[in-house]
């Protein structure tokens, strides 16, 4: 039987002047007591809710209960008793029953040092990882990071600036509805920020948080050509440019599923030795 617990606390955070209220809701899969512990604390300090579990059979029948609905981010450590974080990861990506949540940010918690294992880790579709031993608040910092930058990505050019502190959360349910279009040679593209919805010609495309936010920073400059590090820099507030390659891939995943819409349009353009634009040369 798994081992549960749900430590609630007053998770009321004033953004702003409007006084929105917002729910952050962690959930940990791991199985050691003591790193679980010490993470109860530091989310009780920054007076978010976490769920842990300690073992992976448990996951996504949890993602497919109402105790889900208002995930923030999972915590997901890659060693677990009864299955691989990494391989869990990528059933979480390909679910079709747990509706948004597929898309949420994944952090992972891994023993594992070498480049492979974190180069592995980004491709299976984690947003990030903290190796052991680490600190608590950088996993904290590491979470702020990636709501951040998912804001950044999906405001309107006409948005008004908002400030650090009010985007160290994750987006509430509250924020704008308004969508995005982008116009170039490729086509029309529309983004959806209330549920981070991107559309190609009408379809909409199942990413990952990093492949959808490779493509929003490739169409905010359709005509730049961005290198694999000025990619990995824009989708990560803690790049390891040793990790760049990893961009690659996630490109290659962009294109198969850009050719499953319209395989006759060239979407996402190489240019050789320095890196991908939307346009070409």
């Amino acid at each position: 039987m798994a081992l549960t617990e749900i430590f609630n606390v007053n998770l009321a955070q004033t953004l702003s002047h409007k006084d929105r209220t917002l729910m952050t809701h962690i959930l940990l899969v791991e199985d050691d007591p003591a790193i679980a512990m010490s993470l109860k604390v530091t989310c009780k300090r920054e007076e978010w809710q976490i769920t842990w579990l300690d073992n992976a059979s448990s996951v996504l029948p949890m993602l497919r209960s109402d105790k889900a609905q208002d995930l923030s981010a999972i915590i997901l450590d890659v060693g677990l008793p009864d299955g691989d974080g990494l391989s869990l990861c990528q059933q979480i990506r390909h679910s079709t029953d747990i509706g948004p949540l597929k898309d949420v940010p994944v952090v992972f918690l891994t023993a594992r040092s070498d480049e492979v294992d974190r180069i592995l880790g980004l491709e299976m579709g984690g947003d990030d990882y903290c190796a052991k031993p680490f600190s608590p608040r950088e996993l904290v910092a590491r979470l702020k990071a990636i709501w951040r930058r998912e804001q950044l990505l999906s405001q309107q050019s006409t948005t008004p600036a908002t400030t650090s502190d009010e985007m160290a959360e994750p987006a509430s349910s509250h924020q704008s509805e308004q969508v995005r279009t982008f116009e170039c040679q490729s086509g029309v593209w529309h983004y959806q920020p209330l549920n981070y919805s991107l559309m190609w010609q009408e379809h909409k495309l199942e990413l990952s948080n990093t492949e959808r936010n490779i493509l929003l920073t490739l169409l905010q400059a359709p005509n730049q050509v961005f290198s694999r590090e000025q990619l990995l820099s824009a989708v990560s507030d803690y790049p390891d440019h040793r990790l760049a390659r990893t961009i690659d891939s996630h490109i290659k995943s962009i294109r198969k599923q850009l050719a499953a819409v319209d395989s006759s349009v060239d979407v996402i353009h190489t240019h050789r030795g320095l890196g991908y634009a939307l346009c070409p040369a």
